[in-house]
């Protein structure tokens, strides 16, 4: 099978019609083999009836219906998990993303060998002020950390190699972040395309403002897993040790300076009630305990059965 179309979708029954005929189109004036898997994600309106109304029609069809909303991650994530196609698409099921961008991202993956192409609505019709300027921000911080030059990481429109979406987890809100993700497992080669970006016809948007801060909490996250996430020791331990190491020096100075002032009989404060004294060993505590945390987190990881963990990309 060529292509694999993911679609994941709360309460959009009124674009659903529309966006499989568009699909259906496009698939069939190129002559591509395909599937599309609507994720359902606990719609509250009529978005599941639609979906098995369309797989009626059209063979192709499949659906996958959450009990609840549990988010645009897990649909990701499930939909993964059953797609055959050579080259899997995502895109919203609001029709803000356009059916006709397909044929040149499938090229680009197929004949450009990209593990990923990521979509960029270079022209945007969304509100300049809740969505553009967050947009951008967001952008420039996520490209700064992750070192992945795209101007739109967030974009729902990518194309993706099937051995990628097999090799990645996406989990809690971490579909901002799946080009990172990717990059981390070892697919490096991730290109852009710039896509159209269409007004809402139907429904309101899902998304709220809260999204950016999230999103910068998840990216921190990320880049903490990925850089400490199997050796926990190294950023604990260095961290706890530095402070015991200062706390302990702070230590020896503010007796060095007690003894001092008492040689030379000159009246200094007990070092009891010297707050740098306090402040002391409050570090060389809190570095007993960064340096325990290390160690305990190392115990975990040489028990986990995911510590060798390792993708193979070819064996003879």
């Amino acid at each position: 099978m060529d292509i694999s179309v993911l679609v994941p979708l709360y309460n959009e029954s009124e674009s659903l019609p529309v966006l499989h005929d568009w699909i259906v189109r496009v698939m069939n004036e190129h002559d591509l083999s395909y599937e599309i898997v609507f994720v359902n994600d606990g719609s509250t309106d009529d978005s599941w009836h639609v979906i098995k109304q369309l797989q009626a029609q059209n063979q192709h069809v499949h659906g996958i219906c959450f009990r609840r909303n549990y988010g645009k991650s897990a649909a990701l994530h499930c939909g993964f998990q059953i797609v055959k196609g050579d080259v899997v698409i995502t895109m919203d099921a609001d029709l803000q993303d356009s059916p006709d961008e397909i044929p040149e991202l499938y090229r680009m993956i197929k004949q450009d060998n990209y593990d990923l192409v990521s979509g960029w609505k270079q022209k945007r019709y969304d509100n300049k002020l809740t969505k553009n300027l967050p947009s951008k921000l967001f952008n420039a911080t996520a490209r700064r950390v992750t070192g992945i030059k795209l101007h739109d990481m967030n974009c729902g429109l990518k194309a993706y190699r099937q051995e990628v979406v097999k090799n990645i987890e996406v989990f809690s809100e971490m579909h901002r972040y799946i080009p990172y993700l990717a990059k981390n497992a070892g697919f490096t080669k991730i290109g852009e395309k710039v896509v159209q970006h269409r007004k809402r016809e139907f429904g309101v948007s899902k998304f709220g403002i809260n999204r950016f801060v999230n999103g910068y909490l998840d990216l921190m996250t990320l880049w903490f897993l990925n850089k400490f996430g199997k050796k926990p020791m190294h950023f604990f331990g260095l961290v706890g040790s530095m402070m015991f190491i200062l706390g302990f020096i702070a230590i020896v100075v503010v007796g060095g300076m007690k003894l001092y002032a008492l040689s030379h009989g000159v009246g200094a404060m007990l070092v009891g009630v010297n707050p740098y004294f306090h402040l002391s060993i409050l570090m060389m505590i809190l570095g007993c305990m960064l340096f325990l945390a290390g160690f305990l987190g190392e115990l975990v990881i040489r028990n986990s059965g995911e510590r060798n963990n390792y993708l193979i990309k070819e064996e003879f």
